[in-house]
């Protein structure tokens, strides 16, 4: 068996789950789309009234709100009361997991007032957000002023506070790293209830650095100031299909926007927006995309493509005609190009409702689309989750950028999921160790797309059911994501928390590094009070007994690294 041969499995006995997710697009059309729909109407007219509202009537609400939530973590007893938690319901998350840490507390929180934008500061480049503003909410606000986000998430549905708590990644990454490097400031209300602004150079920059990945568990967000650049108003787009094999394919996509000679800072050789789509273990489509004018893109002989409109084609699929006619341009309209996988959530909706993309479905109810992945979850009990879990993946690689061809043909052997996204994001080298971090001494090699600033990361998405599922044979899928996980160790990567994760705690701060995360934990107050970082994205049920003992023994981390400053 050659090295990239997947190996042979057997057939696998079909069960009643099966049947039942078979034929799940009833429920998705009749139930989940209607309602999916009208939430997001309600949720539109929400987000318009808000922005009637002045910058100071708007700002007026959240000190009363931030006013209520000192309140409310004032009343907590420690003795007495659980652990925090938001009161937001658990199958409301975007991510995958199943977030059963809301089990493991008592005492709620409402954030669920802050859905608004404070402030859009031009002279300051700054848009000042509550946690829960969307990404589709803010692009509506700032497109129009030829500003946006250094860094707009694809999906509309995803919020800033899961973002910058979590993982946010787009095309522009490679240039401005992932979204929480793009934050000035942090809000946080402290578990003793106190107020604090967070910045890089502040008294409170260790708790900057430590919030990015924390999961929320230092501190409520209750606001962040992230920065904005000038855009102009539409994208111009290549093409480019790629035949070969997969180290071919990851080549091409190293070469679409980090130069070979290392000018990486170049705006002439180094796109805006980057964005790689394998289809195949030999075919791929590479995307770069540079800010084009009203003027520019309306010139004759230019092709404009709407890709917003319902019944167009979805996105992934018209980029991979490329492979069939060859290279080609258009111009996208830029808010359009920012949201362009959210109706079919990148190629999820191929398999939650099968004939989606096809044109009738598309042009009769492809204005419904995306079903809200909240209402999803919400109509799976466990069985169904379960299922999903061992055949279905939806998971992301972080790996060095000159590792991607590893990365690729490990997917390949191990799952046989495409299409594969790619996405390159600077890691930038901080003045202190975070939960994740470059390279040791990378910048000594001088590998593509690296900079004395920051080495160069990939996000190798993986989203899909794996072919061995697809062809009826037997696959494990917790034994799939812990091989891939300590593929991710051995080399120096990293798993976004939003995903199902089968590591152990000692195997998890492997991955991560602990040091300034407990540091903050423990001198700001969270040991006790929130849940770890751990705890919060371990895969199954947690108890609130389980997760308090584990606190106490957690008061000194074992595994964490001692924190050394980056040099």
């Amino acid at each position: 068996m050659s090295d990239l041969e997947a190996p042979l499995r057997p057939k696998r006995k079909k069960i009643w789950v099966d049947y039942f997710v078979q034929f799940r697009w009833i429920i998705v059309i009749f139930v989940v789309l209607p309602i999916s729909f009208t939430f997001y109407f309600l949720t539109y007219l929400g987000d318009v009234r808000s922005e009637w509202k002045s910058y100071k009537t708007r700002q007026k609400q959240h000190d009363e709100n931030v006013k209520k939530v000192i309140k409310r973590l004032k009343q907590r007893n420690p003795s007495k009361d659980g652990l925090v938690c938001t009161a937001r319901k658990p199958w409301i998350a975007v991510g995958m997991r199943n977030v059963d840490y809301k089990r493991a507390r008592h005492f709620e929180v409402d954030l669920s007032a802050f859905r608004n934008i404070l402030e859009i500061d031009r002279h300051r480049m700054v848009a000042r957000v509550e946690p829960l503003v969307n990404m589709g909410q803010i692009s509506r606000a700032t497109v129009p002023m030829n500003l946006s986000l250094a860094v707009v998430a694809e999906l509309d549905d995803l919020t800033v506070g899961g973002l910058i708590n979590g993982y946010g990644i787009e095309g522009s990454s490679h240039k401005f790293g992932l979204f929480s490097d793009t934050v000035v400031a942090y809000e946080i209300v402290l578990a003793d209830g106190t107020l604090v602004r967070a910045t890089k150079d502040n008294e409170h920059s260790d708790l900057f650095y430590a919030i990015p990945w924390s999961q929320g568990t230092l501190g409520l967000l209750v606001a962040a100031e992230i920065r904005l650049i000038p855009i102009k108003e539409y994208m111009k787009l290549t093409y480019k299909p790629v035949v070969g094999n997969l180290r071919d394919i990851a080549q091409a996509y190293s070469d679409s926007f980090a130069p070979r000679d290392g000018d990486q800072h170049n705006d002439d050789k180094v796109p805006d927006f980057v964005e790689g789509m394998v289809y195949s273990p030999s075919r791929a489509v590479m995307m770069t995309g540079k800010y084009a004018s009203k003027e520019e893109a309306k010139k004759k002989g230019n092709k404009i493509n709407s890709v917003g409109w319902w019944f167009k084609p979805w996105f992934y699929q018209h980029a991979e005609t490329a492979l069939k006619k060859g290279e080609f341009v258009e111009y996208i309209p830029t808010r359009e190009y920012y949201h362009r996988h959210t109706r079919c959530l990148y190629w999820e909706g191929k398999l939650i409702l099968p004939f989606a993309d096809q044109f009738w479905f598309r042009f009769l109810l492809g204005w419904l689309m995306p079903p809200k992945v909240s209402l999803l979850k919400a109509t799976q009990g466990d069985a169904i989750r379960n299922y999903y879990h061992e055949m279905h993946v939806i998971q992301d690689m972080l790996v060095p950028l000159y590792k991607v061809g590893d990365a690729l043909e490990w997917v390949h052997r191990e799952m046989e999921v495409y299409p594969i996204w790619l996405c390159p994001h600077k890691m930038f080298r901080l003045p202190i160790k975070t939960m994740i971090y470059p390279e040791p001494g990378f910048e000594l090699h001088s590998r593509q797309g690296d900079t004395q600033t920051g080495q160069m990361y990939t996000d190798v998405g993986v989203y899909y059911a794996p072919g061995p599922v697809l062809r009826g044979e037997v696959f494990d899928g917790a034994e799939a994501v812990r091989k891939m996980e300590n593929w991710l160790i051995e080399n120096h990567g990293f798993q976004p928390q939003y995903a199902v994760s089968e590591l152990s705690e000692k195997s998890f701060w492997r991955m991560f590094d602990a040091s300034l995360y407990e540091q903050c934990r423990r001198k700001y107050g969270a040991v006790g009070t929130f849940m770890s970082v751990y705890y919060k994205s371990k895969k199954g049920r947690k108890t609130e007994k389980e997760v308090q003992e584990a606190e106490q023994a957690h008061l000194e981390t074992a595994y964490a690294e001692v924190d050394q400053p980056v040099e």
